[in-house]
């Protein structure tokens, strides 16, 4: 059970308010502040914040360093401490502009939490991500069961991440009415449904394979005709859990969305892993895509429609951070121009 200092608790609640209200941080940003912050008070052995001092800035680079991560067992990323130190350099710039602090903290104290060139440019580096590849994603998706009302929610699931390459936290929170099947699209409502940026925007269902929108719509007639769902239900709702002879079992779908995104992360690396294939995230079929996409759609108006199709604002964007050109691949297009 970890030390509790009130007065610091205090202050970094105002801190961690002033982040989230002031500078409209979303609560995944605060959170890891917050995890950064208590990083570095308890290296200090939970002292004041008021009795700061340059070294215990300098002892804590050190102890970063040599610190193990519990997850992996491996020494902590660059891109782990990169982050611990960033969240620490802001709040102890904005700890010198406080009452009781100030007299005590400089803002130039916070560049003691800045990261050497060396470890920062190994931490932003862009490294090749793995993703399947359309016949490993078709093959897993194959042998997915549908026995029961949870096996043709999962399976629909990997099917509508195939359609329209949607983040899972998108997923995870969408709703009957987001869907038109008509029209074979889905808006994605900022105002109900978790996008990145809160951007609001349309995806219409990727003709990748006719067996994906086959799944999907069979669940969706399955949801209004069977399970009677309205509009307001979700589109992928959780297992409803009950007591039953004294034992919790699965007796139903819930009538509401999922808190967050990791059962959708969890089911999609547990079908990839039934196939004996990598543990691949949703996140991945991205990549995937994209990849289609560049053959599928040659044209730049059709890429850019592609690109807007899974939100991106700037097809730069699609383009440089899901399919990169190697270097090798960089002097083929350029020496070979014009030839088959």
């Amino acid at each position: 059970m970890r030390k509790i200092n009130e007065e610091n608790e205090r202050i970094k609640r105002r801190y961690l308010q002033y982040l989230k209200a002031a500078k409209r941080k979303d609560a995944s940003t605060v959170q890891k502040a917050a995890e950064g912050i208590l990083r570095f008070e308890a290296s200090v052995n939970y002292s004041s914040f008021k009795k700061f001092q340059i070294e215990q800035a300098v002892k804590f680079h050190d102890r970063l360093n040599a610190e193990i991560s519990k997850a992996t067992g491996k020494p902590l990323s660059k891109s782990t401490i990169r982050t611990v130190l960033a969240a620490n350099r802001g709040f102890i710039f904005w700890l010198a502009d406080q009452s009781g602090y100030k007299s005590r903290i400089r803002h130039s104290d916070a560049d003691y939490f800045n990261m050497d060139a060396k470890g920062a440019r190994v931490a932003s580096a862009s490294r090749e991500t793995p993703y399947p590849s359309m016949e490993m994603a078709r093959h897993a998706f194959n042998i997915m069961p549908e026995a029961s009302e949870l096996d043709m929610r999962n399976k629909a699931v990997f099917a509508f991440l195939m359609l329209t390459g949607a983040r899972d936290g998108a997923v995870a929170s969408l709703r009957l009415k987001h869907i038109n099947m008509i029209d074979g699209c889905v808006y994605q409502d900022a105002r109900d449904v978790r996008t990145k940026n809160a951007k609001t925007f349309t995806t219409y269902f990727l003709p990748v394979d006719p067996g994906y929108l086959t799944c999907f719509t069979a669940w969706v007639a399955f949801l209004k005709t069977e399970k009677l769902f309205g509009p307001d239900d979700p589109l992928f709702p959780p297992a409803l859990i009950k007591p039953v002879d004294g034992e919790f079992k699965v007796v139903g779908l819930q009538r509401d969305t999922y808190k967050n995104a990791n059962a959708i992360r969890a089911l999609v690396k547990e079908a990839f892993s039934r196939a004996d294939l990598p543990q691949f995230t949703p996140h991945a079929f991205r990549k995937t895509l994209v990849k289609w996409a560049d053959t599928q759609y040659p044209t730049r108006e059709a890429f850019k429609a592609f690109s807007q199709n899974i939100g991106h604002t700037s097809v730069i964007t699609t383009v440089s951070a899901y399919c990169p050109v190697s270097v090798e691949r960089q002097a083929e297009l350029i020496k070979y121009a014009g030839q088959p």
